[in-house]
């Protein structure tokens, strides 16, 4: 099993009032990514962390192999939900594989 954790915050010009379906948007379209990317397992969004954490959301996914993670990265559906629904509100991203 591969374990890929990415943390994002919202970019500064978010709108606080957007945040919320935004966080939904992002939700619905990664955790439905399982199924249409082989080898993705399983996929846990956190829209509320606890907190004094240091990021808005992240998400938690697990991989059959490491070959699978490498190939999520490409996979067009996974490019598509990040190019729509992630990448143009986030920004501060981390990430760890493990």
């Amino acid at each position: 099993m591969v374990m890929h954790m990415v943390m994002w915050n919202f970019k500064a010009d978010v709108v606080e009032d957007k945040k919320e379906s935004l966080k939904e948007g992002m939700k619905v379209n990664l955790e439905g990514l399982v199924g249409q990317v082989p080898g993705l397992l399983e996929a846990s969004y956190v829209a509320h962390p606890l907190a004094g954490t240091s990021h808005d959301m992240a998400l938690i996914t697990k991989f059959d192999t490491e070959e699978s993670l490498k190939g999520y990265k490409t996979h067009p559906s996974h490019v598509h939900v990040a190019d729509t629904f992630v990448r143009p509100y986030t920004t501060n991203r981390a990430c760890l594989n493990f």
